[in-house]
């Protein structure tokens, strides 16, 4: 079993029954399978993702993703990686062409079974699976250059907070988003920053 990563699960603070039920499962899969931070394991694996802001917070970093067809999030597969926020901020910088990532948080902002649909990756279908997504608050400049990452997405831009329902059309994601977005907005209020 993956202790490290156990841990840092179990100490995750739950803040709804989504969380509740989506942490108590990862726990299982944890213990269930040795290789669930590798695509190995074909039915559920690790992912970590990172939710850009502006250092304004008025703004939220989006890709164009190939295989969703829709504007997404960051992220990524750990593939073998057992540190899921370092995992999160390479993906970032690899998938928005952005050089300086700042995390506001160590521990995940949220986490997330996702639904993974078959679908094909370099001509050789995937199965439908789970991500066992933790999802990490970071910040970036908007005025730094960016650039696309060919095999994974078309386009990278900055998108205001509002926009998200509108041009997202993967819509089993749009519950996600809004919830990183309230969590992001409740990080703020508390004046959490001031903690870390």
């Amino acid at each position: 079993m993956n202790h490290k990563l156990y841990e840092l699960i179990n100490a995750y603070q739950v803040q709804d029954e989504q969380e509740k039920r989506d942490r108590a499962m990862m726990l299982k899969l944890i213990a269930l399978f040795p290789d669930i931070i590798t695509r190995n394991n074909d039915i559920a694996h690790f992912t970590a993702s990172p939710w850009i802001i502006n250092r304004d917070h008025t703004k939220v970093l989006m890709v164009y993703h190939h295989i969703y067809d829709s504007w997404s999030w960051c992220g990524g597969h750990l593939d073998g990686v057992n540190d899921p926020f370092a995992v999160a901020l390479k993906e970032g910088k690899e998938e928005s062409g952005l050089a300086e990532l700042r995390a506001l948080k160590k521990d995940p902002l949220a986490l997330n079974l996702l639904p993974v649909h078959g679908h094909f990756k370099h001509n050789e279908y995937i199965a439908s699976h789970l991500h066992l997504n933790l999802t990490y608050l970071c910040e970036a400049d908007d005025r730094a250059p960016l650039s696309i990452k060919t095999d994974e997405n078309s386009e990278v831009k900055w998108c205001s907070v509002d926009e998200i329902n509108r041009i997202v059309t993967e819509k089993a994601m749009l519950p996600v988003y809004q919830k990183l977005i309230n969590k992001m907005t409740a990080f703020f209020v508390t004046g959490e920053m001031t903690k870390r």
